[in-house]
């Protein structure tokens, strides 16, 4: 079965999370993904969190369907080949910081004169203009600039990082929009590319719902709020009696009556002040003490059956093991086993979106460093004795 991006090319010239995230999206859907990496040292996040036998586990999933050339792009060289991977090539995906590629001869001019069709993704700390652009950035620095940070933790507290690269992550989803609503309009203008220029900071914003239209408006300042949810009520995270925590969303107005005729409290049900949303956010102090009352009498299992027997959105909080032992996850191929390149077992995430028609799918496991460099350079007519040379000079 063909996949949606079967024919589309890309060059990945991105490290670490961002760019690299977004290759890897286009990748289970068919295109063709060569990454280049410095030689000897790789992409950075080869070395990134926890390493089997020297290289992060990480980068089996980040990774996966791509081939990766190694090319020393300090070199003139290097930066030749790229400019021929390019002239074949639908896509072009960077996240190095504005200006590097246009000091290396591959900036956008360059690179669409050779290839009018080409979409070029650009993904930075503040995108490609303004007066930030020339800053480094790195996810936890879009974070904080597009609010998340500031919200995130307890009241009065240092606030927190979400504890993964959301950021980064975010940035990659944008890029992976921009670069699809791109290939559509080459499709329909004549074959014209253009670039799709994407900063951490904007992703991050993006996400920020009513942030800055109640500033606009009321001048307030959204504040970090624990576990609950500012303006929707109830919604939370209850203690157990086990010290266990349910989330429980009561916030729509026939669950919240469900919730309290669940937990005994009539009085807070047939409340008309509390009917709808903005008079429970009103009382939402008096709502979350009952609804803690009656989860703090019983097992953090007793009161997840009680509410999925009264259709009420509730759950736990789900650490790695959880996720692992989950058969949701395992009925709809979220856990993938694969192996390692020493065959040791692992564990991979499973594929999103889920296209019921043409799913995407793993083709071939995370390369070692270099381990495509002589097939794609034979590609593009590069030959042996040249490699050869090239590998020497620490070119390849």
């Amino acid at each position: 079965m063909s996949l949606p991006l079967d024919g589309i090319k890309v060059v990945e010239m991105g490290q670490l999370i961002a760019g690299p995230f977004a290759a890897k999206i286009l990748a289970e859907f068919g295109a063709e993904v060569i990454k280049i990496e410095p030689p000897v040292t790789g992409d950075p996040l080869r070395k990134w969190r926890m390493l089997h036998e020297g290289t992060s586990v990480w980068w089996a999933a980040q990774s996966r369907n791509k081939q990766s050339v190694t090319l020393d792009l300090h070199q003139a060289e290097a930066r030749e080949v790229v400019k021929r991977l390019v002239q074949e090539a639908d896509i072009l995906i960077e996240n190095f910081r504005p200006g590097t590629l246009e000091k290396w001869g591959l900036g956008w001019d360059e690179l669409s004169a050779l290839n009018p069709g080409l979409v070029m993704l650009r993904v930075s700390g503040y995108g490609q203009s303004g007066p930030y652009k020339d800053l480094p950035g790195f996810g936890v620095i879009g974070e904080a600039m597009g609010g998340l940070r500031h919200l995130s933790g307890e009241p009065g507290r240092t606030p927190v990082r979400v504890g993964v690269s959301i950021g980064d992550s975010l940035s990659a989803l944008h890029g992976v929009i921009g670069v699809l609503l791109a290939l559509r309009h080459r499709e329909q203008n004549g074959g014209a590319g253009q670039q799709v220029d994407v900063a951490l900071y904007e992703s991050v914003f993006n996400m920020m719902e009513s942030l800055i239209p109640e500033y606009s408006v009321f001048g307030a300042v959204r504040e970090p709020a624990g576990s609950s949810l500012p303006g929707i009520a109830p919604t939370n995270a209850y203690r157990c009696q086990d010290g266990k925590y349910a989330l429980i969303a009561g916030n729509g107005d026939s669950i919240y009556r469900r919730l309290m005729e669940k937990i005994d409290r009539l009085d807070l049900a047939d409340d008309p002040e509390l009917v709808q949303n903005d008079g429970r956010v009103r009382h939402v102090a008096r709502i979350d003490a009952a609804i803690s009352t009656w989860t703090a009498e019983r097992s953090l299992d007793e009161v997840l059956a009680a509410l999925k027997d009264a259709n009420i959105p509730s759950g736990k909080i789900y650490d790695a093991a959880d996720i692992a032992g989950d058969p949701h996850y395992q009925a709809r191929d979220m856990l993938i086993p694969s192996t390692l390149d020493d065959g040791t077992a692992v564990t991979l995430p499973g594929i999103v979106p889920k296209l019921l028609g043409t799913p995407g799918r793993i083709k071939s496991r995370a390369p070692a460093l270099g381990e495509h460099t002589d097939a794609v350079l034979d590609g593009i007519g590069i030959d042996a004795s040249t490699r050869e040379t090239w590998r020497r000079r620490g070119l390849i």
